[in-house]
């Protein structure tokens, strides 16, 4: 037997007193039930998800607390800290929305649970994301982004304010294992993409604001599948001082890169470990420590691979088979502390430093022999689809030994005064670069028995047909050692007020930002630069019948260089390279309202930016290469609009479309698209259950793209030679079974009631069989002097069992 309940959301957070007190026995009530809060001021409430609820907040000797109008999302936790006073009651209305509460900043909001829900080849955080109108990549085996045009580089991710990064080497995504960000231990996610406050860092795209949970008692999660293994546990001390929320994760890519066209002896092993503690020392202090170690072991045999491409009349097939192997290791340590001191009521005063390492290593030796030909046609033959009628052969040879240390240092203040609606924020921040790396890598081409050397005026030749006896060399290749310093000031200051104009409620935020920087290394000049950067937001509710918010907002964003941004195509280092600047001006509304009795949200921007000192880059997969020079301007414009809602009673859908363009000029010679030009975007997630068997769940993403550029060979102009890949379309769907959650459980004797959560799934990934490309591969037929573009397909359709509990 078993207990069906509605679906339900909570609320939960700390009652508080004037001088920021905890207080006890607190009534906390709505119209269907109550609780108290603990003698820690801690109270957790369950309410009926989707209906309107008002919460009261009333103790003995001091004034009613109000919360009304409140409409949470199925499972979703929404976090409260009313501060009871002696001599008021306080109301506080919270306009009618699918998340509770009105976004005024131009952040999106997203359930921790529907990240944890949706099925994805790399499922998790950037998985949601990819369903965004501004966010766009086609490659489900990478958890990397673009946004707006930008690249993977200009994207801020925070978790708990602590800045965090990722590896430098991976070049291909099936190398990259997993996002940094763990998806068990997230409580909230905060997105903006783009025109963002000036207390975000300084890059060009968006900011990804994670806060890790505090646990409020113990509970241990699984989730089991065929790509994988994590565990979560969250812990907290009877005096509940201190409290940790801890995570392992295993993921093996095996399953999905065994199901494109390259047949390989594939053996990667990545790990990580994370932890997220906290303990308060006293009511006005507690400290917070934030660490993860995690290990990519990429080990890969290619064995052979034929793809098919061309056209219904004149059908091509590329034959390849590999000798040798990769071997890459990415290992990293971090680790945070912060400080939170609440000097009082007004001020809280935070201190934050962090300790980022990392030692990456690319190993691999590479021959492929390759056969360029004809395919078969005949409907009835044996042999139909194979290859056919030999137009080349050829051969290539790739070596790579790379080495990278990295050690990144940050140390930061941060500070916020509040008065009544207003609200000054500030910042300081440090931080030590030590980059030591070693770059040594060839790649060597035969085609038909003939070595093909670089374009150069002094290898011109007239093989086949005459012999060219000069040394061999490499086609493509880098040589070189970077031992790098930067050193980093950064500083910020912002006013942030709400207020009435007239019958309208005003929000409005400015700031400014500063960066200066010092770049020195072994032959390498020292230089010193600085940027400014003013940033504002604007937000206006008039006071009409319907529920809108009219926002605007923008400024100047600088991304000064990173590592990476320093280093040309040869591996050499220019120190000289300034930051890249973008002027953000984005227009947006957001309009609630209700449908069939349920809330939804109209989200709508426009947005323009200009781009000056743009440092043009190529993009092979996941892998950039800057040019490392400022010739370049650009810009981006597009229009978005969202709808998310309750689509089906209980649960939360959404659908997303984007248009978006960008352009660049390179020394005056015209704009051409960027390698991000990805014109269109639809984006949807969808949730439903049968009715009759309401714990039957599923759950559907879909994504499709327009084609971005396909790149072109080595040394060819980007301006000559312009290709677009074939448009991304992909769906996901995740079908599971509820045994044990929040609206259904078992009585006390009965084996289930152990469990909080139990459930049972499948997951078909690329369930339409897509073939879409990531990159081309350049094969060159010597007696033609043609390049091929032959595209490398992703994963086909997969399928996944998943089981999940929690207890």
């Amino acid at each position: 037997m078993f207990y069906v309940q509605g679906q339900s959301a909570s609320i939960t957070g700390v009652v508080l007193d004037e001088e920021n007190n905890p207080i006890s026995k607190v009534n906390i009530t709505t119209p269907d039930g109550g609780t108290f809060s603990d003698e820690d001021g801690f109270y957790l409430l369950e309410i009926i998800a989707d209906q309107e609820a008002t919460i009261t907040f009333s103790h003995l000797g001091l004034k009613n607390v109000v919360l009304e109008n409140l409409i949470l999302n199925t499972n979703e936790i929404f976090e409260f800290n009313p501060i009871m006073k002696a001599d008021a009651i306080q109301v506080d209305g919270v306009t009618v929305t699918p998340t509770g509460e009105k976004d005024v900043e131009g952040i999106t909001t997203i359930s921790p649970k529907l990240v944890r829900r949706i099925p994805g080849a790399n499922a998790g955080v950037e998985n949601i994301l990819k369903l965004l109108p501004g966010v766009t990549s086609n490659n489900e085996l990478s958890t990397q982004y673009s946004v707006r045009g930008g690249n993977y580089d200009e994207n801020l991710v925070y978790i708990n304010e602590i800045e965090v990064y990722r590896p430098f080497l991976i070049r291909s995504a099936q190398q990259e294992g997993l996002s940094f960000v763990n998806s068990d231990l997230t409580q909230s996610l905060k997105f903006s993409p783009g025109g963002f406050q000036a207390k975000y860092g300084d890059k060009l795209s968006s900011v990804l604001d994670i806060t890790y949970k505090n646990p409020t008692s113990f509970e241990v999660q699984l989730d089991l599948s065929f790509l994988g293994a994590s565990a979560s546990v969250e812990t907290l001390s009877k005096n509940k001082k201190f409290g940790s929320i801890t995570g392992v994760r295993y993921r093996n890519n095996g399953l999905l890169v065994n199901s494109q066209q390259t047949n390989a002896n594939f053996n990667p092993v990545f790990i990580d470990l994370q932890s997220y503690s906290t303990y308060r020392f006293t009511n006005k202090f507690d400290l917070g420590f934030l660490g993860n170690i995690s290990i990519n072991d990429y080990q890969n045999e290619p064995l052979n691979r034929q793809t098919n491409f061309g056209t219904l009349n004149e059908p091509k097939s590329l034959t390849v088979f590999y000798e040798g192997n990769e071997n890459n290791k990415y290992s990293t340590a971090f680790g945070a502390l912060k400080g939170t001191y609440h000097l009082n009521d007004a001020i809280d005063l935070k201190l934050i430093s962090s300790i980022y390492h990392t030692t990456e290593e690319e190993y691999s030796d590479i021959i492929a022999a390759y056969e360029l030909g004809g395919v078969d046609t005949d409907l009835g033959g044996d042999s139909l689809g194979q290859p056919t009628a030999s137009r080349g052969v050829g051969s290539q040879f790739n070596r790579t030994r790379n080495d990278l240390d990295a050690l990144i240092f940050n140390l930061q203040h941060k500070g916020i005064y509040r008065k009544n609606d207003a609200k000054i924020e500030w910042g300081a921040k440090y931080t030590h670069e030590d980059i030591r790396d070693q770059l040594r890598e060839s790649e060597f081409i035969d085609s038909a028995g003939f070595s093909v050397r670089p374009p150069f005026p002094e290898f011109t030749n007239n093989e086949p047909d005459e012999p060219f006896t000069e040394e061999l060399v490499a086609y493509t290749g880098l040589n070189a050692i970077n031992f790098i310093k930067t050193n980093r000031f950064t500083a910020f200051a912002q006013f942030s007020e709400r207020d009435q104009w007239g019958e309208t409620d005003i929000y409005y935020n400015i700031g400014i930002r500063s960066h200066l920087w010092v770049i020195s290394g072994t032959d390498v000049p020292k230089v010193t630069q600085s940027v400014f950067s003013p940033r504002a937001q604007f937000a206006l509710k008039p006071n009409w019948k319907r529920d809108i918010v009219f926002r605007l907002s923008g400024g100047v964003y600088h991304q000064p260089p990173f590592y990476r941004e320093l280093r040309d195509s040869t591996g050499t280092v220019r120190s000289n390279v300034k930051a890249q600047k973008s002027i953000h001006a984005v227009f947006g509304t957001e309009y609630s309202f209700k449908l069939w009795e349920r809330p939804f949200n109209l989200t709508g921007e426009i947005y323009y930016k200009d781009l000056k000192n743009v440092n043009p880059y190529t993009l092979d997969d996941v892998r950039i290469r800057y040019s490392a020079n400022n010739n370049t301007i650009a810009y981006a414009y597009g229009a978005e609009l969202r709808m998310n809602g309750a689509f089906v009673p209980g649960t939360e859908s959404w659908i997303s479309i984007g248009y978006l363009k960008t352009e660049e000029n390179r020394d005056s010679r015209g704009y051409i698209a960027r390698p991000t030009d990805q014109r269109l975007k639809l984006g949807i997630l969808f949730q439903d259950y049968i009715p009759n068997i309401p714990n039957l769940k599923m759950y559907l993403n879909l994504v499709y793209n327009t084609g971005v550029p396909g790149g072109s060979p080595s040394y060819a102009d980007p301006y000559i030679f312009r290709n677009r890949l074939n448009d991304y379309k992909r769906a996901d769907l995740g079908i599971s079974y509820i045994f044990v959650g929040a609206d259904k459980k078992y009585p006390r004797k009965h084996w289930l009631n152990r469990f909080k959560e139990l459930s049972a799934g499948f997951e078909i990934f690329n369930m339409f069989n897509n073939q879409n490309s990531i990159t081309n591969t350049w094969v060159r037929d010597v007696d033609s002097k043609n390049e091929f573009a032959i595209p490398n397909f992703m994963t086909s359709r997969v399928l996944n069992l998943r089981l999940k509990m929690r207890f």
